[in-house]
């Protein structure tokens, strides 16, 4: 029965005090009761190892040493100049080479320097340009000496 004339005499209602954990806004804006909470605006995500696989590119020689080729075909897909552009044969930006007549490739090393060349033979044999086949024939005609 101590405990009850214990509870009597100071008030239970005193013991507990009606302390808010969050400081609200009420007393300081007049009355309305605002409870500043915070969340998390993103979830927390783990880091991952994986991912960074990328496509494959397809790079290489398309056409091999005398197969036919027409004009477009791609023969070499490459970074940067491993193979060097020759007769008949075109350079795109990425270095990919390409045919520019019909005819057959061919695969041409420097001895000295190492460098690799490709060629194109074309089928019709080949053709000098109107500018020049004008100019050997006028050479022809002045040599009469």
């Amino acid at each position: 029965m101590a405990l009850s004339s214990v509870f009597r005499r100071g008030n239970v209602k005193e013991l507990i005090s009606n302390v808010s954990v969050y400081t609200s806004a009420a007393e300081s804006s007049g009355g309305m009761s605002l409870l500043f909470k915070r969340w998390a605006t993103k979830k927390t995500a783990g880091s991952t190892k994986n991912g960074r696989d990328s496509n494959p590119k397809y790079l290489g020689v398309k056409k091999f040493g005398g197969e036919k080729v027409e004009p477009g075909n791609i023969i070499v897909r490459q970074r940067g100049t491993r193979f060097h552009p020759g007769n008949y044969v075109g350079m795109g930006k990425d270095h990919t080479l390409f045919c520019l007549k019909e005819g057959h490739v061919r695969f041409e090393r420097n001895k000295l320097t190492g460098r690799k060349w490709v060629h194109v033979d074309p089928a019709a044999g080949h053709v000098l340009h109107p500018v020049y086949a004008s100019d050997s024939t006028n050479a022809v005609e002045m040599e009469p000496l």
